[in-house]
């Protein structure tokens, strides 16, 4: 018996590990959108929207989502939202049209916000409240693993495997589609899955009301401008850098690589750090070094300087989220289920930015596109304020 529960233990760390690692897939938006513009010819803003596209639906998708979980269990929304997801990855192999282009990304945000919106309340079941900020920390570690492995796939793929059925950089979809389908079987495996589905039952429209609430409503756009100055450096540091240097895609493209490593690197660090400081003091911190990596890439001009700054910002935005989401937990426990929804919901920042980014990129220039960053990071600078200021509470009333 203890050699079967030993068994099942591992198992179940292995697939968590996966299902973080297929999360951090939806990053590759970026990187395959600079790719997909070379590729079909298409417009900044042409390109930008396909990151828009899969990031729109955490606002759409994930209240639905809950609904699922509450019919058919966590563990069978997780895996059918894996099945979509695979599916969308399958597209670009055998299609390379803007619009195949565009059905594939819609369906990998539907699948990545069902993804998510069931798999961390399937794990808040079996991590303790006081490992809560460590082990949502340690799956940001993991994510973002995933995010830095997509720029060297695509990478990859466009040096290496032009002449492999012709996929070049498009290897990338097929090393996700592999992923995808290990993790669903690893998690069909599991054994003895209590599946808790009476707490997603609260999880309906009513959830949105909580941002009448001043911290709530905070934190929501904290998370929108978290996740959007994410994919925004993602989506336009190569841009940037074949704007300042002059060099090919797949080198500037190594910008991207760059950022997700120091954003790994980052995470690690901080979550040494968090341990020994507030998180208040954490968060001014991580908001400077973004604000001044952001700033100095309008005066900068060398590769060094650039890959210096792009460190700064990648640290800065290491563990912005699992602070935001603990806080909003920590200060109303009993709805913890409602404020996971909304901050998860609150991902579709990630629709705005980039978009906006290549708006202002095709009507004036580089520079103008990352105001938009740095209006982002202005808030969380506020943001971090507030959270100084703001007296903790313990309960709260269900809003009428």
């Amino acid at each position: 018996m203890y050699m079967i529960s030993l068994k099942n233990v591992r198992l179940q760390v292995i697939s968590t590990m996966f299902c973080f690692f297929i999360m951090g897939s939806i990053e590759m938006v970026g990187i395959a959108s600079n790719y997909i513009k070379v590729s079909l010819n298409l417009t900044d803003t042409q390109a930008n929207i396909l990151p828009s596209l899969v990031y729109i639906w955490f606002l759409v998708c994930t209240i639905p989502t809950g609904v699922l979980m509450n019919k058919v269990g966590m563990k069978k929304t997780v895996i059918l939202s894996m099945l979509v997801l695979a599916m969308s990855t399958l597209i670009p192999l055998f299609l390379n049209t803007y619009l195949a282009m565009v059905v594939c990304f819609i369906f990998l945000g539907i699948s990545n916000v069902a993804l998510q919106s069931s798999a961390y309340p399937l794990f808040s079941n079996i991590i303790k409240k006081e490992k809560l900020f460590f082990q949502f920390t340690f799956g940001e570690f993991i994510k973002t693993v995933s995010c830095f492995v997509a720029p060297y796939a695509a990478i990859i793929g466009s040096l290496y495997f032009k002449n492999f059925f012709g996929l070049g950089w498009k290897v990338l979809f097929l090393f996700y589609f592999l992923i995808t389908i290990t993790a669903i079987l690893l998690i069909s495996n599991l054994k003895n899955e209590k599946e808790d589905v009476s707490n997603s039952k609260n999880v309906n429209f009513s959830s949105l009301k909580l941002l009448a609430k001043p911290f709530i409503l905070l934190s929501f756009i904290a998370v929108m401008c978290h996740v959007g100055i994410d994919i925004g450096m993602n989506t336009n540091l190569p841009k940037l850098m074949m704007h300042k240097l002059d060099v090919s895609l797949e080198i500037a493209s190594f910008s991207s690589a760059l950022y997700f490593i120091f954003r790994l690197m980052g995470g690690l660090i901080w979550s040494f750090i968090i341990a020994k400081t507030s998180k208040v003091l954490f968060f001014y911190i991580s908001v400077a070094l973004m604000f001044i990596g952001v700033s100095a890439m309008y005066i900068v001009d060398t590769k060094v300087m650039l890959y210096v700054l792009i460190a700064l910002v990648g640290v800065g935005n290491a563990s912005i989220f699992p602070v935001i989401i603990t806080e909003a937990i920590t200060k109303y426990p009993i709805l913890k289920d409602k404020i996971s929804v909304l901050m998860i919901m609150g991902q579709f920042g990630g629709a705005i930015f980039p978009l906006s980014m290549g708006i202002l990129l095709d009507y004036f220039n580089i520079y103008y596109s990352y105001l938009v960053i740095l209006i982002g990071i202005l808030y969380l600078l506020y943001y971090s304020l507030r959270l100084g200021y703001l007296k903790t509470e313990s309960t709260i009333e269900m809003p009428k």
